[in-house]
């Protein structure tokens, strides 16, 4: 289970090699972000995938035009992982339509296992053995995986190439 931890509050936040998970919380009427790393935890004062969107840009780059990439090089239409950094392979799957107000962002690089909890839902252990249960069955959990270590081996046959 997850183990407490003080939760701090930082207004901006860039995904880095060390996030594990942006997922939607409702801070009142807004919605923010509760972002967890190997060993902290942030709120963030902005939805999830704004906060996607400010670390693409931080890596040179876009949500949107990560979007355009993976769909280029996979052929993908819909809820696409994204390379927030390619270079340092930081890719991340989202759990539903990234426009959707409850789409919860996952690391590739961290999960280390997962399992289905109910029909509904998936039960993720990370790297740093914290687990979270992610409101996605099972298949559409393992099929998001499967896209995200597709787009990290066409992006790594482009690097080969260099």
């Amino acid at each position: 289970m997850n183990q407490e931890k003080t939760l701090l509050f930082v207004e901006e936040y860039e995904i880095n090699r060390f996030t594990t998970l942006i997922r939607p919380v409702l801070y009142g009427e807004k919605v923010y972000s509760e972002v967890f790393e190997l060993q902290d935890q942030f709120l963030v004062p902005l939805p999830p995938t704004v906060i996607v969107d400010k670390s693409c840009k931080y890596f040179g780059s876009s949500f949107q035009g990560r979007v355009t990439g993976t769909q280029q090089l996979t052929g993908y239409q819909r809820k696409v992982p994204i390379a927030i950094d390619p270079t340092f392979h930081i890719l991340f799957m989202p759990t539903s339509s990234p426009y959707n107000h409850d789409c919860t962002w996952l690391s590739h690089e961290h999960v280390l296992d997962y399992h289905r909890e109910d029909s509904k839902s998936t039960r993720v252990i990370f790297r740093n053995q914290s687990t979270h249960i992610i409101p996605m069955s099972y298949s559409s959990f393992n099929t998001q995986l499967e896209r995200t270590s597709h787009l990290r081996s066409k992006l790594m046959q482009r690097y080969d190439k260099w």
